[in-house]
């Protein structure tokens, strides 16, 4: 049977979703626990990449398997196994042809940039620390331009290996809450880094480093050097994924 599970996950300790040859990642130890709780070993398919220190409010994956464990039961048996920082919230039983990446229709995350004098010990896992001020509304005047259908291909990084760089936001609001910026972003899909550089992009503008009513201008260009920079990777959450 075909199994999804919804998780959420910081990942300030994981080298990211994806499991790697030598760091340690949350789909290795979710296909770990998995391994003790059913004594099978699944391929577990995730609705996307997360780099590392990128976390996840709400991650969908799926796997096959045949067990006695009733679906939703998995949930409990898997957080035993579980460090406290992977939580699966939820699982159940999905027709066959469900995928958890080619399934998605559309994403949402969120970036979150503490505009502060000083840093915040606490939030140091969660948020980008940017001391300089940033103008909200000449950053609310630039994002408007990365809605609807653009080639994205200046907001990429080097190494992506989409067949296309179009892709289609649909939502991407700004909004200030004491000194805690939150940018949360709704597409179709996004390329490598792409969350992350528009984030960098947009908070040059609001610092001044880049003209905030060049935005259109810079998406057409397609060149990456004109975008602003890769925002770290902390202040980055997968918020929802939506089928």
């Amino acid at each position: 049977m075909n199994i999804r599970l919804d998780l959420q996950y910081d990942g300030t300790n994981y080298h990211g979703w994806q499991i790697q040859p030598r760091d340690i990642s949350v789909q290795s130890v979710l296909m770990r626990a998995i391994a003790e709780v059913t004594a099978q070993r699944v391929n577990i398919i995730g609705c996307g990449r997360t780099d590392a220190r990128v976390h996840a409010l709400h991650y969908v994956c799926n796997f096959n398997i045949e067990t006695t464990v009733p679906a939703e039961r998995l949930p409990y048996a898997l957080n035993a196994h579980l460090p406290d920082d992977i939580t699966v919230k939820a699982a159940s039983v999905v027709p066959d042809d469900f995928q958890a990446n080619r399934s998605a229709v559309k994403k949402t995350y969120l970036y979150r940039i503490l505009n502060t004098e000083m840093p915040d010990a606490f939030l140091r896992n969660y948020a980008w620390h940017y001391k300089y001020p940033l103008d909200l509304e000449k950053m609310k005047i630039g994002a408007e331009a990365f809605l609807g259908e653009h080639d994205f291909a200046g907001f990429a990084s080097a190494g992506y290996s989409a067949k296309t760089t179009v892709r289609t936001i649909y939502s991407l609001d700004l909004s200030a809450d004491g000194g805690m910026i939150e940018m949360e972003i709704c597409g179709n899909g996004f390329l490598y880094n792409m969350v992350r550089i528009i984030a960098g992009t947009l908070a040059h503008m609001g610092a001044g480093k880049i003209d905030y009513r060049c935005a259109d201008e810079i998406i057409a260009s397609a060149d990456r050097s004109k975008a602003g920079i890769t925002a770290p990777p902390q202040g980055l959450f997968l918020k929802e994924v939506f089928y």
